[in-house]
């Protein structure tokens, strides 16, 4: 008969439940993989396939009985740390997103707004087209393995441990929502200094022919020089973006 001690279980458990618990959390809060759309399940079988995976790059850790106190730190490490990574990179979508409500907001848009469903929040048509457009590329310029590669660094950065909240102290995470205003002033700059330099010319139309009606010509002006705008900007969106998000992850590795 085959028996097992509880000494050979935790060694054989240990090494892969502490990297499927921080993927999980990362998982929880990522954007795209994240989102209501990906079933729990695929989430869950995405956490421990990379668990698995990332074994021979990760550090030994010594077993721990999971009824323990020291077990429970481990666990709360865990969901810091995933949950951290799962926040820079939801604030750089928020940036970019942050970009478009200012894009609107210049190009008169901003009326045009719609209960979002996945967020659960009022978002305008500008905002919403960079939302998705920047999904998009967060997949085609791959990355999601970014991600998954500052999580396996992650680490060797922040090796599992009993102090959960050392990782905060050592990265300072709630500084991370700075980012959300100067990258998103940084991506939005073009644009708007674009649509200043309309509403300039039309201030000045307007002294020299006061006859004129600013607000029926002015409006189709901003409008038609913003989606102009749009479709010249749109294309160098991934500079900005990657620079972010690599910038944002730099704390992992």
């Amino acid at each position: 008969m085959i028996s097992f001690s509880e000494a050979q279980i935790l060694g054989w458990v240990t090494p892969l439940i502490w990297p499927f618990l921080r993927a999980l959390f990362l998982f929880a809060a990522l954007p795209v993989l994240g989102s209501r759309a990906v079933p729990a399940r695929v989430r869950v079988g995405l956490a421990a396939f990379i668990a698995l995976a990332a074994q021979p790059s990760l550090p030994d850790v010594a077993p721990v009985p999971l009824d323990s106190p020291l077990a429970l730190l481990l666990v709360a490490q865990q969901a810091v740390i995933g949950l951290a990574l799962g926040f820079a990179v939801r604030v750089v979508f928020a940036a970019v997103e942050f970009a478009g409500e200012i894009i609107g907001l210049q190009m008169g848009l901003n009326f045009a707004g719609y209960f979002d469903p996945l967020s659960a929040s009022t978002a305008t048509a500008t905002s919403r087209l960079f939302g998705t457009l920047v999904s998009w590329l967060f997949v085609v310029i791959n990355g999601h393995l970014l991600v998954i590669m500052a999580l396996a660094d992650s680490f060797q950065a922040f090796p599992i441990g009993p102090e959960p909240f050392a990782f905060v102290r050592a990265t300072l995470p709630h500084q991370w929502g700075a980012e959300v205003f100067a990258t998103g002033l940084w991506i939005a700059l073009p644009l708007v200094s674009m649509l200043l330099f309309v509403n300039l010319v039309l201030g000045a139309i307007t002294r020299v022919a006061p006859q004129i009606n600013i607000f029926a010509v002015g409006f189709p002006i901003t409008l038609g020089v913003g989606l102009l705008g749009l479709l010249a900007v749109l294309p160098a969106l991934d500079a900005p973006f990657t620079m972010a998000l690599e910038r944002l992850l730099d704390p992992f590795r």
